[in-house]
């Protein structure tokens, strides 16, 4: 991509979140999805990596997605509606929450459901902690995504919590991790829901799929 190409696509991100966006539904179960009209972009992440935070920043909407300092707030999958392009999916977050096991086990089932069934999803991004790098649980959902050949993108989280050393070890890392995965996508974008950091080059993969 050359860089005026490159500019191209950070202007069209940043013009697609300059729109309207609004929260559209909460969604329980399957039964409840909204039409399949649009293309979905769905954030998938352990609990407590910063999904929210990382969504309200790319949308520039400091309260469109609940934050929480509690971990598994997010029991449904929350739907944001993009104008009339896209739609974005805040998902519940997997590992530790503080809930009954059958509360747990009904959103595990309500992820799996819609990441195996759902045709206008276009792209999960999966967030990993930029400190801890990959985790089993972050494995488990990615052989999920291999074997129903949903593409999803590694986004790295709280790019700003470590030196900039210890960052190109997490990326070499997690590089090196996907390198044969069939699903992954190769570009992997560090980001600071604080400081911006890769907010503008998220936006314009995100762009590139409205």
């Amino acid at each position: 991509m050359t860089p005026d190409e490159h500019a191209d696509w950070i202007e069209r991100g940043r013009l697609l979140f300059a729109g309207p966006i609004d929260f559209e539904r909460g969604v329980p179960s399957m039964d409840f999805l909204p039409d399949s009209s649009l293309p979905e972009v769905a954030f998938a992440g352990r609990s407590n990596v910063g999904k929210s935070s990382l969504i309200n920043a790319v949308t520039g909407r400091n309260k469109l997605a609940r934050a929480s300092t509690e971990p598994g707030r997010t029991r449904e999958l929350n739907f944001f509606r993009v104008g009339d392009r896209l739609r974005l999916v805040d998902m519940p977050g997997y590992g530790y929450a503080k809930a009954g096991k059958s509360e747990i086990n009904r959103w595990t089932t309500l992820i799996r459901d819609y990441l195996r069934g759902r045709p206008t999803l276009h792209r999960v991004i999966l967030l990993i902690d930029a400190r801890h790098g990959l985790k089993p649980h972050d494995k488990e959902v990615m052989d999920t995504l291999d074997t129903t050949a949903v593409i999803y993108q590694i986004v790295l989280t709280k790019a700003d919590k470590i030196k900039p050393t210890e960052l190109a070890e997490t990326l070499e890392g997690v590089r090196a991790a996907i390198n044969k995965r069939p699903a992954a996508h190769p570009e992997i974008i560090a980001t600071s829901s604080e400081t911006g950091q890769g907010i503008d080059i998220l936006r314009a993969e995100i762009a590139a799929l409205a």
